[in-house]
């Protein structure tokens, strides 16, 4: 079954890759969902971990939906041959390792994958410290990802 779900993970990507369009195009698509990822991330843990007196359930469920939405439509494509470099809204920060190491970044976006969907199931409970737990598995998958493929500014 794992193996079924990295070989269509892995078809998606080059087959939308070649949809995706111009680098500049996959790095912007990229740069975007990623800060769109990061704004809700950050709406979750205003609301679980810096002001837990905030906490409003159907706004955290609805951001834990937005993260999983995104981290399930393809990003995969926007990891196009070249996108390491060039600029999208800014220059990119991918590492050329990325495209060295395909079963690790493979490896890491299906963790990122999965503790997305994780973060919305979680969410639909309502307890706030199940969510601020799950929110530090995501948040572990980012930190592994930007580790190993992410140029630090």
């Amino acid at each position: 079954m794992k193996s079924r779900l990295l070989f269509t993970v892995a078809a998606i990507a080059v087959s939308a890759a070649a949809l995706a369009g111009p680098i500049e195009d996959q790095i912007r698509f990229r740069q975007s969902a990623y800060s769109f990822i990061g704004w809700n991330v950050g709406k979750i843990k205003a609301q679980v971990a810096d002001k837990p007196d905030t906490y409003n359930k159907d706004q955290v469920i609805a951001a834990a939906r937005a993260i999983a939405a995104a981290a399930n439509s393809g990003l995969g494509a926007l990891y196009g041959a070249g996108t390491d470099k060039g600029v999208g809204w800014k220059q990119t920060r991918l590492k050329p390792e990325f495209f060295q190491q395909t079963d690790e970044a493979r490896t890491v976006g299906i963790a990122f994958i999965t503790e997305a969907n994780n973060l919305a199931k979680v969410a639909e409970t309502g307890s706030v410290d199940e969510i601020k737990t799950q929110l530090g598995k995501l948040n572990d998958t980012c930190k592994s990802c930007h580790d190993k493929f992410r140029i630090k500014e």
